[in-house]
């Protein structure tokens, strides 16, 4: 692995870690949204990451590094959205304007603790990313300084 694939594997987990952090912020957002029926309610919303493994991108290299039958990861990519199958929250309030029949109001599935963790967790990650590209870019410059002493 050269120092160069460090910038594709770090930039992989910030663009991984930005579709999580706007994910959250969807969530939030329609926290407290109502809706008089189930199949109208917006459900929260959950990213799915994979690893990128180094042998599908160079299938002539079958490195065995760290104990891992696939050979070191290349990073990460986003495998889909998947709504939360959680249930709703059913709430009796028959003066609100989207209550049903019945006086109820269902609102989304969305943890608003959960979330907020989930913010500051994929906020972090980005920054661990940021941080190994400094590093692998300050590597860079003395590299290129070792000639010159």
């Amino acid at each position: 692995m050269s120092l160069g694939n460090i910038f594709d594997i770090a930039g992989s987990g910030m663009t991984a870690q930005s579709l999580r952090l706007n994910t959250t912020a969807s969530n939030i957002a329609n926290a407290e949204t109502a809706s008089s029926s189930t199949e109208t309610t917006y459900r929260a919303r959950k990213p799915v990451f994979a690893t990128i493994q180094q042998s599908m991108l160079n299938p002539d290299q079958q490195g065995m590094a760290f104990g891992s039958e696939d050979g070191p990861g290349a990073g990460v990519r986003v495998e889909g959205i998947v709504e939360s199958d959680a249930e709703l929250q059913m709430r009796y309030e028959p003066n609100h304007p989207a209550a049903n029949e019945d006086g109820y109001v269902y609102y989304p599935n969305v943890n608003v603790v959960e979330e907020m963790a989930d913010m500051m967790s994929s906020s972090r990650s980005f920054q661990m990313n940021v941080d190994i590209m400094n590093t692998a870019k300050s590597m860079m410059q003395r590299i290129l300084t070792l000639g010159q002493q």
